[in-house]
């Protein structure tokens, strides 16, 4: 099924604990789209400018990823410059945001993008997402948005609208928080599943990810990695291969919506093994299923055999919860 992202395409200047690079091919569409092209085929609305190198059209391309709607106008690219701290490399600084030709983006789809299947609305002004939804030729089978605290702070009343059109509101615990209005992640996400969404799926970084939907609350940890080399777009490369399989299986149910978790996990510990997209684009199909392997094994458990469980009356004078 046909697959939809609008949002940034930029450069990056980024410097972790591990290293530092120059103009790093980065944007939330990108990483989403490098992402969710491993698993199918993707369509990608943004806005790039003269300085945009024709090589990286070609690897976006090369990926299965239409760059029909990515738009070249006369200006720079989207710039960001940012560094990692050596502490947690949870918290980043921002040194420097150029907008440029982002600053005067306003997608627009062709006859392909207005019909597809499933949308992600990426982090950009939620007047931009809703304009998106209003191109479309019918209601898409499924429609996730993400934001960020900029949003949710100055343009609260947009991103309201916007919220109450989607399935799917990928955000951060902060975010959650903050556009809830409620301290406690669980009542959080509960609140905002009232203003429309089916599911709120809570970002956690190195701590995982939470998904709440309609009948149940799904967690899963990170991947463990030993070495994180740069944790930018992970976020979206997880979205990437969270909408990926969604779109390639069309399995949108609660197990369907716990699987793709799981494989957005996959894509986003990827990510951050390299800078840019470069491990991401150096995928092949047997190491994102062997870490999904890997991944179904660090979860799984067997419970008890007697169906009663451990605190069943035969038992409790055992010692099974504690030591003599």
């Amino acid at each position: 099924m046909s697959l939809l992202v609008v949002g940034s395409v930029a450069y990056d200047s980024v410097k972790t604990p591990v290293s530092s690079r120059d103009r790093a091919l980065g944007g939330s569409a990108m990483y989403f789209s490098v992402a969710a092209s491993c698993l199918t085929d993707v369509s990608l609305v943004g806005i790039v400018g003269e300085d945009f190198e024709e090589a990286h059209v070609e690897m976006l391309e090369s990926r299965r990823i239409d760059v029909s709607g990515l738009e070249r106008a006369t200006g720079k690219t989207f710039h960001w410059s940012g560094v990692y701290s050596t502490e947690d490399v949870n918290q980043r600084e921002t040194l420097d945001t150029q907008l440029n030709v982002f600053e005067e983006f306003r997608p627009a789809l062709n006859t392909k993008h207005s019909e597809s299947d499933f949308v992600f609305l990426a982090n950009i002004d939620p007047a931009l997402q809703m304009l998106v939804l209003e191109q479309m030729e019918r209601r898409p089978r499924l429609v996730a948005l993400d934001s960020m605290n900029f949003w949710i702070e100055g343009r609260r009343d947009d991103l309201d609208r916007i919220v109450r059109e989607v399935d799917l509101f990928f955000l951060d615990e902060g975010e959650a928080r903050s556009y809830a209005g409620e301290a406690n992640i669980v009542r959080a996400a509960r609140r905002i599943q009232d203003m429309g969404p089916r599911a709120v799926v809570v970002k956690r970084g190195e701590h995982g990810v939470l998904v709440f939907d309609e009948k149940d609350m799904f967690s899963a940890p990170a991947f463990p990695l030993d070495s994180v080399v740069d944790p930018t777009g992970a976020g979206d490369s997880f979205a990437g291969g969270f909408m990926g399989v969604l779109a390639a299986t069309g399995d949108i149910s609660h197990d369907g919506i716990r699987r793709a978790a799981i494989v957005g996990s996959v894509m986003g510990s990827f990510a951050v093994q390299d800078f840019s997209a470069d491990r991401l684009t150096s995928l092949t199909t047997e190491d994102i299923q062997d870490r999904f392997d890997r991944f179904v094994r660090l979860t799984q458990f067997d419970g008890f055999e007697n169906e009663s469980g451990f605190l069943s009356p035969a038992k409790s004078s055992g010692n099974l919860l504690r030591h003599e």
